[in-house]
């Protein structure tokens, strides 16, 4: 139905997201050889509602449509039920185009591309890179198509520097009298860096904006104890040499003490931003963590709780996450008796809380190694970025190939069965 919804996205949207940057040879050499399917299929089998992309993340749009596009899914889950949040803007590492005219064409392509007639969430990519001007002529844009068409239902930005997305929040709200759904922040709540939490969370507030949820919780790979994702373009990464042996050696310091450097970072992240993230939080059912099984809000405390985005590419990597948030979600407030109702292990509240404690700790060392890398953010834009469309040199696009292939994702009932490699210990 065309215009804002009845309800604000804090009261529906869940807080934990599948995020599917991954779907991308960013991240992955080849991300047709990863189990879409099967990886759509097993999260929502075990409580996950949302799932985040973008046209900018090479095939993931088409891969997401189509894991979501599955008998399994139209039998077991409704449409209504599942969050789909995408975005818009950019197009290339250098290409950005946020005119009214570009906006809505995105919007119409990723409708097709993901299979649905309504996408419940759409950002404005990376709004550091264009002028605030364009920025809120393409929020406007994306308001006259939830108003007129009714193919949005809430509207965003995305980025990574946390004074310009609090900037431009301000500026929308004042001139258009609306504030902003939901403001997409990544790599800014970290073991590294905190700075959405100690500069972004109030102003985003007073800006008037509902939601804040916090991505790439392991600063797009950086916190890891193999070093940065190199995928099919290389080594992307803008962490400079002197920060990533910075974070060896933190991950050294962890291999010391019988623990890997992102068990560490994810369990940290998201367990903090639970609770500090809360004002900008959500009260949408959490993913439970177990098979077939639903929680409400009000089973885990009925307060809001922070919003992540997580990022995975493999089953295994993903059961492991949901452990962790499983035991994360055991950790909150009356959790003891909440296992108890639900049939869980009494102790698994204690146990949670024993774990943060020893999490804390290991954060603290990997602090002290980290030294004047705290909260260190490097420029986005790159300080050499020019967007082609400045100067009219934009590439013509390409007819759309078809870019799904059998082989890509196969039907769940004809993936072979392998065994998985254990890369991420669950604690």
């Amino acid at each position: 139905m065309p215009g804002k919804p009845d309800r604000a996205l804090s009261a529906v949207l869940p807080p934990l997201i599948f995020g599917t940057a991954t779907f991308n040879n960013l991240y992955n050499k080849d991300p047709y050889e990863l189990d879409t399917v099967g990886l759509v299929q097993d999260a929502l089998e075990h409580g996950v509602r949302a799932f985040d992309t973008s046209p900018y993340y090479g095939p993931s749009e088409e891969l997401l449509g189509a894991a979501l596009d599955t008998e399994f899914v139209h039998t077991n889950v409704p449409r209504e039920d599942i969050f789909i949040l995408t975005k818009c803007g950019r197009i290339a590492s250098d290409e950005f185009d946020y005119s009214p005219e570009w906006v809505r064409a995105s919007v119409t392509r990723s409708l097709k591309r993901l299979r649905t007639d309504y996408l419940d969430v759409v950002y404005c990519h990376d709004v550091e890179f264009v002028s605030e001007d364009a920025a809120l002529e393409a929020v406007r844009e994306l308001r006259r198509i939830r108003d007129q068409d009714g193919t949005i239902k809430y509207i965003g930005i995305s980025g990574y520097p946390v004074d310009v997305l609090c900037k431009l929040a301000k500026r929308v709200l004042a001139e258009t009298g609306e504030p902003l759904d939901v403001v997409l922040s990544y790599a800014n709540f970290t073991l590294q860096n905190t700075r959405l939490a100690s500069e972004g969370v109030a102003q985003l507030r007073d800006a008037g904006v509902d939601v804040v949820p916090n991505a790439s919780v392991l600063g797009m790979g950086l916190l890891r104890s193999d070093g940065v994702p190199v995928g099919a373009q290389g080594d992307w990464h803008p962490a400079s040499s002197e920060l990533r042996s910075a974070i060896k050696r933190a991950s050294d310091f962890c291999d010391r003490h019988g623990e890997k450097l992102e068990v560490i970072a994810i369990r940290y992240a998201l367990e903090s931003w639970i609770t500090l993230g809360h004002s900008v939080g959500s009260l949408g059912d959490p993913a439970s963590g177990m098979p077939w099984t639903t929680e409400t809000n009000k089973q885990v405390g009925g307060r809001k709780l922070g919003v992540s985005v997580m990022g995975v590419s493999k089953r295994s990597e993903l059961r492991k996450t949901l452990q962790v948030w499983r035991s994360i979600l055991d950790g909150l407030e009356n959790g003891q008796e909440f296992a108890r109702l639900a049939g869980r292990w009494a102790r698994d509240h204690e146990w949670s809380l024993n774990r943060k404690h020893a999490v804390q700790i290991l954060a603290d060392g990997i602090l002290e190694h980290l030294e004047q890398w705290q909260d260190y953010t490097w420029p986005s834009p790159p300080l050499d970025f020019k967007n082609k469309l400045d100067k009219g040199l934009r590439v013509e696009q390409q007819p759309e190939a078809n870019l799904l292939t059998p082989a890509a994702s196969p039907p769940p009932d004809e993936i072979p069965v392998v065994a998985e490699s254990v890369s991420m210990p669950v604690r």
